[in-house]
């Protein structure tokens, strides 16, 4: 398809939205979903899924009840000489998350019970002892080895709410089926679906891209006042590493 072709980036949006909207319905405390999570993941499942896709128009999909969670989110991922590596995300929901400090500490209680629902038998409805669901989502890649062991080879991250599993998407796509470098692959444009067909895109993918998108039926708009996420990634090369961080976000890679 080429990478950022109206077709690639058609693709791409359309299957977000399928996955979005199984996510929004089925998606809570493992001990409360009613759906099988294996289910959910399976090429039979997918296959049904996939047929929705119209490859030559954007389809409206609204999704069932509104976004759950937004972002106050950090990322950041480490790898040493004896090749473990770390991926680690964390989110208090928020500016100052619940507001509340612990005594003595100098740090803030996170406030993520705000993405609960009050929807009824929802597995995502509120109730005593439940986690809520987030989009909390450290990434990790593994290698398939001659011997049948999986090894660590990337540990990334693209923080941002719900713009995560649209940015790791993005990115590994890049580095997986267009080659790139791991800071090429972060540098690339993305683009940024919200609902329904409202999608915004940074301002370096062509505007005869997006005009052919405009002509499938999305609602394309630029990305001033988007945030498109801010990625961070480790990359292991046999006794070495490569690294790359995102210019959208402060931060930084660095070895020794």
């Amino acid at each position: 398809m080429g990478h950022n072709s109206a077709t690639y980036l058609h693709h791409l949006i359309e299957a977000k939205k399928l996955a979005f909207s199984d996510l929004t319905r089925f998606v809570g405390e493992p001990e409360s979903m009613t759906a099988d999570p294996e289910r959910l993941l399976s090429d039979e499942f997918i296959a049904q899924r996939r047929v929705l896709l119209d490859p030559l128009s954007a389809s409206e999909h609204p999704r069932p009840g509104e976004l759950v969670t937004e972002s106050e989110t950090i990322y950041l991922t480490a790898a040493d000489a004896q090749g473990n590596m770390v991926s680690f995300i964390n989110s208090i929901y928020w500016e100052f998350g619940s507001g509340i400090v612990v005594p003595g500490t100098g740090f803030a209680l996170q406030n993520r019970g705000a993405g609960f629902t009050m929807e009824e038998g929802h597995p995502n409805e509120v109730a005593p002892g439940k986690r809520p669901f987030h989009t909390i989502i450290p990434a990790f890649v593994t290698r398939s080895e001659p011997d049948g062991t999986q090894q660590p080879w990337m540990s990334f991250g693209v923080m941002g709410g719900s713009m995560q599993p649209q940015g790791h998407v993005q990115v590994l796509l890049n580095i997986l089926e267009f080659g790139m470098g791991v800071q090429e692959a972060i540098d690339a444009p993305r683009f940024r679906h919200f609902s329904g067909r409202d999608v915004a895109f940074e301002h370096s993918i062509p505007r005869h891209v997006l005009d052919e998108l405009q002509a499938m039926g999305h609602d394309v708009r630029g990305g001033e006042g988007t945030s498109f996420g801010g990625a961070q990634a480790i990359i292991r090369l046999g006794p070495g590493w490569v690294a790359g961080s995102d210019p959208r976000k402060d931060g930084a890679a660095a070895g020794y």
